[in-house]
């Protein structure tokens, strides 16, 4: 299947995709905050500019789009055109989130990985909010 976009008009697209304050890492954020909890954002000085930073548990919080960061489930998706450019990208972002997890781990880091699909679905946000404190009281 051909892009039915113009280059320019696709690059267009792409560049409105956000990369922080998405709406998961909105409602998360909403979520520990109505529990008491408070947290930093996108501390540029940390391996990744984790999503939330909870110096005071020495948590950081990535919150990852299943799509672009390859989660398998129903949200992931594969394109249809230019599959090569994409599953090297994929490659790309998989590599680096384990660089920057493994960067974290070892300036002593507690690390909590939340999904795209973890949040959106109603039935395990609940389940969600839990993981991340059992993780802040680790």
């Amino acid at each position: 299947m051909v892009d039915i976009l113009t280059k320019k008009e696709r690059s267009k697209r792409m560049s409105l995709i956000k990369s922080k304050d998405t709406k998961p890492e909105l409602i998360l954020r909403r979520e520990l905050f109505k529990l008491g909890y408070r947290y930093g954002l996108h501390n540029k000085d940390l391996p990744g500019h984790p999503d939330i930073i909870m110096r005071k548990y020495n948590l950081v919080i990535q919150v990852r789009g299943c799509h672009w960061h390859r989660h398998s489930c129903s949200y992931m998706g594969n394109p249809k055109t230019n599959k090569k450019f994409w599953m090297e990208k994929f490659e790309r972002n998989i590599n680096r989130d384990k660089e920057n997890d493994r960067k974290l781990k070892k300036l002593g880091w507690k690390l909590c990985v939340v999904w795209e699909c973890e949040i959106k679905r109603k039935s395990s946000l609940n389940k969600t909010v839990k993981k991340v404190v059992n993780k802040i009281n680790a």
